[in-house]
């Protein structure tokens, strides 16, 4: 639409009109505002379940038995045994001695390896100093290689190979021609004729004595790797192989370009359960099993035969010289005058985890009991929680509204600056929950669990009073709990009657009465969330699913619908004035013409 903004008349159109919509928009600013508004108390109802949820989760903490039964646990010796306690121990007194702790199962070289042994370096470039009976020939089948660029020198994809190897000769075919290529293997090169190929058998680098060209292939052929081949086994505390190998041992394979090194971390790393390493200082080996013990195979766990760790291969045992007969012995002790032993210095007994420091023929006693502090630390830290969230509820619904402070119309915000606006929004913010009538039932409900009896107790509290715990004689804090003095009639509970303790907080039952504070808490909580949601409902939910969502649906039907029609009517203004700016046009012509005229 063309529209002549005061041409013909020298008036400020655009200003007008503008002026004139001010008047026609403020019904949708209106609805704006309560969008808003809308928007804020959802965001406030969110936060408040919010806050209903994460307490929730620490109350769930507060049904389990372990809030309540925790334990202490105190040694007459550290240095000797250390010891901790799951709630289900008992309180008791126990007596360890005689106690020779456990061992793990060792096997070291007999004697020095190669003096000259570099355990960095690559093994067959050290075959030298290995001695006969260590390597093995495999047969490799390597692929055919397709080549990308110009180039004379290319590498074999297992590394390493074997000198006096059966490969006779190699092929490439070039455009359609395939030319042999003679083949000799060892370490140094020196010149390399026309037709042959040189490996180098450390590092498997083929170099031929012409360049290949780009687009050739290296047809596939076969060749004889020198690898080590040597396994290891060793059992678990029911006499089972650990491996994944036949019969249960662990299988390991290294081509010659591997360091000795490397195959220690190797075997450290894998199921077979040791710590491996070489020790330049004595050129030996040392392979330990990571777990104590004497953990032979099935047919010997009386100890009376079998090893803790087989070694098979030349490499192992004839260039590592390591013996396959080692064993790790079983912890023995006494405990309360009865002789035991257990495969490790770590071990649980009647809920009590023990761990043996040193060997030791005297006696160490070891004391359990209730750890009150840690119990009425968590009934405490429970407490703060509660209070702090109904003092942040209570916040909520006894806020004043401000209605001198509405949400702020763009146009109102752009002649804020930021910091004006902030507090601005603070202030219009305020009080869209005060007085809500699901929240104060809420924590209605709540004070009413904190305070009536439980039913069917099992000792002698039945009230939270009963343990020192009350309501704030302060009318100002609106249901919050005090724990009385300085907690000591709640620590003497504890003490006194843990169970009973316990069960005024998270006793089940059939019926609210039977419940425990803890249970009945919790389901209030469940039930105001809900209707919260019905409200305010979830992020995830549509708006059709709560009622303030379809108000807020309401409200944005009715905002599209003005905002349409008030395009319609600023239209109708331009054209209103289009045809009075044209008007004064023609009369404009027809002065001048008249005025023509009479000269």
């Amino acid at each position: 639409m063309v529209r002549v903004s005061g041409l013909a008349s020298g008036m400020d159109i655009d200003q007008i009109v503008s002026d004139l919509m001010k008047a026609e928009r403020m019904p949708i600013d209106k609805m704006k505002k309560q969008k808003q508004t809308l928007e804020w108390q959802r965001d406030d109802y969110r936060s408040m379940n919010l806050l209903l949820s994460d307490f929730n989760n620490l109350a769930f903490n507060m049904t389990l038995q372990s809030s309540y039964s925790s334990k202490t646990v105190s040694s007459a010796d550290e240095t000797k045994v250390k010891a901790a306690a799951t709630s289900s121990a008992g309180n008791a007194s126990y007596t360890l001695s005689n106690v020779t702790m456990a061992t793990a199962a060792q096997s070291i070289s007999v004697n020095s390896i190669a003096s000259s042994i570099d355990p960095t370096k690559s093994l067959w470039s050290q075959r030298d100093s290995m001695g006969t009976g260590v390597w093995t020939k495999k047969t490799i089948d390597q692929a055919a290689i397709a080549l990308s660029a110009d180039t004379s020198t290319v590498k074999l994809a297992k590394g390493s190979l074997s000198e006096g190897n059966t490969l006779q000769s190699i092929s490439v075919t070039t455009g359609g021609v395939t030319n042999s290529y003679s083949v000799r293997i060892g370490t140094e090169a020196g010149t390399v004729d026309p037709n042959e190929v040189f490996i180098n058998a450390d590092t498997g680098e083929m170099t031929f004595g012409t360049t290949l060209t780009s687009g050739s292939t290296i047809e596939a052929f076969s060749y004889q790797q020198n690898v080590l081949n040597f396994s290891i086994t060793t059992y678990d505390s029911n006499g089972k192989a650990t491996g994944d190998g036949p019969n249960g041992s662990s299988e390991f394979e290294f081509d010659g370009s591997t360091s000795l090194n490397t195959i220690l971390t190797q075997i450290s790393n894998s199921k077979a359960g040791i710590s491996a390493f070489f020790d330049e200082g004595t050129n030996k080996v040392v392979m330990t099993r990571k777990d104590t013990g004497d953990l032979s195979s099935a047919d010997s766990l009386d100890g009376s035969s079998g090893s803790n760790m087989v070694f098979s291969g030349g490499f192992l045992t004839g260039f590592l010289q390591l013996a396959g007969d080692a064993k790790g012995t079983d912890a023995k002790f006494t405990l309360n005058g009865l002789e035991t032993t257990r495969k490790s210095n770590t071990f649980t007994t009647g809920g009590v985890t023990y761990t043996l420091q040193n060997n030791f023929t005297g006696d160490v006693r070891v004391n359990v009991s209730n750890d009150t502090q840690k119990v009425f630390d968590t009934i405490k830290d429970f407490v703060t929680k509660y209070n702090e969230l109904i003092e942040k509820i209570n916040g909520k619904i006894t806020e004043e509204r401000d209605r001198n402070y509405q949400p702020l119309t763009d146009e109102e915000r752009e002649k804020l600056t930021d910091k004006q606006a902030e507090q601005w929004d603070d202030k219009a913010k305020s009080g869209l929950l005060k007085g809500d009538s699901i929240l104060s039932s809420g924590l209605n409900q709540m004070r009413s669990n904190w305070y009536a009896s439980v039913s069917g107790v099992s000792g002698a509290f039945s009230q939270l009073t009963d343990i020192g715990i009350s309501t704030s004689a302060n009318y100002s804090d609106r249901g919050k709990l005090v724990i009385e003095g300085d907690g000591t009639k709640l620590k003497e509970a504890i003490e006194k009657d843990p169970q009973s303790v316990m069960d005024l907080f998270m006793k089940s039952g059939s019926t609210t009465s039977e419940k425990g504070i803890v249970r009945r808490l919790r389901d209030t909580i469940t039930q105001t969330v809900s209707k919260v949601e019905q409200r305010a409902g979830r992020s995830t939910w549509t708006s059709e699913q709560f009622l303030l969502g379809r108000n807020l649906k309401s409200v944005n039907s009715q905002i599209t619908s003005f905002e349409s029609r008030l395009t319609q009517v600023e239209d109708r203004y331009y054209r209103q004035f289009t045809a009075m700016e044209k008007a004064i046009q023609n009369a404009n012509a027809q002065s001048a013409q008249l005025s023509q005229y009479f000269s």
